[in-house]
Parts: structure tokens; sequence; C-alpha cells
């Protein structure tokens, strides 16, 4: 009862974090891991998955309330994303994903700059058509859907730099179509993890509840203060996963 009570509170607070601005499983994973030690690490990663997406798609309907996304848009996204992130997580198991993981830091650090040296997120000024909107962002959420499926860490920023780079969207309009491809990216997940048995389904079932109301907290919150505390809170999450990312690649 006790690993629940605390599972439950890093739930929550994971879903406050990726509601405002993504990377709450930097607090779930951890926590799963260190009170369950002696867990496969697959099983672990799976129930994550479960937890997360229930919180993601809550805060994700939450921003859409309010800023009422283009779902000609949303759709094909949440279809690519999906589609490759299934063909990211078969052929993690046929290929190493070390390459990758090396890679990764570099990104980060990437999109941290372009993100801290720029305006980006702070106005929100679409640049393409109906058509030619949903073609980028559904190229993009493919490339990501893909890398979530083989990999994972940070693909909720890179989803969100998606539509705030490349569509000219702001922090608050990329919130909820960037949230619904992560979803969509993690449901592929959770269902190769399925068929393989690898959900913790009661316990994931119960993170899932805290983190969803983490999410509804954290999103009101974002929607509260908007745009700048949300650009702030990305810059520090994507430097804490480079940190992490580097640290795990040349250095674990």
């Amino acid at each position: 009862m006790y690993e629940w009570i605390e599972l439950g509170t890093a739930a929550f607070c994971a879903g406050v974090v990726d509601a405002v601005m993504g990377g709450g499983g930097m607090l779930q994973v951890p926590a799963l891991f260190a009170l369950f030690p002696g867990v496969a690490p697959a099983l672990l990663l799976g129930t994550n998955k479960l937890a997360s997406s229930v919180g993601t798609g809550g805060a994700a309907l939450q921003y859409a309330r309010v800023t009422a996304p283009r779902w000609t848009t949303v759709a094909p996204v949440i279809a690519a994303a999906f589609l490759a992130s299934l063909l990211g997580a078969y052929t993690v198991t046929r290929i190493p994903a070390d390459p990758l993981r090396k890679a990764l830091p570099l990104l980060l650090l990437a999109l941290w700059c372009y993100t801290a040296f720029s305006k980006a997120g702070l106005a929100h000024a679409p640049r393409y058509t109906r058509h030619r909107e949903a073609a980028v962002a559904s190229s993009g959420a493919a490339a990501v859907g893909f890398y979530d499926g083989a990999f994972g860490p940070g693909a909720g920023a890179f989803y969100k730099m998606i539509f705030v780079r490349a569509l000219g969207f702001d922090f608050l309009n990329a919130a909820a179509p960037a949230k619904l491809a992560n979803v969509a990216s993690n449901l592929a997940a959770i269902l190769v993890f399925t068929l393989n048995g690898l959900v913790l389904w009661k316990l994931g079932l119960a993170m899932a509840v805290a983190n969803f109301v983490g999410g509804q907290v954290g999103s009101r919150i974002a929607l509260r203060y908007g745009n700048r505390l949300i650009r702030w809170a990305f810059l520090a999450v994507v430097a804490a996963l480079a940190v992490k990312t580097f640290r795990d690649a040349y250095l674990g």
C-alpha cells in the first residue's frame, strides 16, 4: 500500500508537469524503477505508458475545449503518429537503439538553443493553408511517432515543436494537437506492450487516475498563465532531458 501511495503522488506530479510543458515521465519512470527494483524494466515501461496516456489525453481535451484545434489537421496527425509508433516499436526489436540514444542529447540541446534564442511559441501565426498544414504536421508527427515507439524520451517536446516551429503556432495552440499525437504514439506502444504481456494493469490504472487529475490541474495552470509560463517551463524540461539523456548515453 505504501508503494501505491508514493506512485500515486509521483503520477499526480507527473501529470501536472506533463500538462504544462511535457516531460512528466522524468518523474513517473524513476519512481516506478525505485519502488519496484526487482520488476522487469519493460513491464514498468508498459505500465508507465498506460498511466501517462490517460493523463496526457485528459489534458489534451482540456486544451482543445479552449483553443479549438483544427481537426482536419489533428486527425491525420494522430493517425500518422500511431502508425509510425507501431513501426518504431517493431523496428527497435530488430536494430540496436544505441546510436539514437547517443544522438538524442545533441538534438535536445539544439531544440533548447533554438527556443531560447528565438521568440518561437509566443505568437500564434499559422503559416499554411488547411491541406498544407495537415501534410506538414503529419510528416513531422510520423517522424516523432517512429522515434517514440523506438525510444521515447522527449517525444512530447518534439511534437510540440512541430506545431510551434514548422507551423507557426504559439505554445497554447500547439498543446492540444501535440498531446493528442503523443497519446496516439503512446497507445501504439501500449498495444505492443500488451501483446507481449508487459503491462501491470491494476497498478497502471491506479496511476492513470492520479496522472489524469494532475493533468487537469496542470492544464488549468497553463491556460491561466499562458505562453510565457509554458515557454520557460518547456526550456526547463528540455534542459533537464538533455542532461539526463547525456548522462544515460555517455556516463551510464
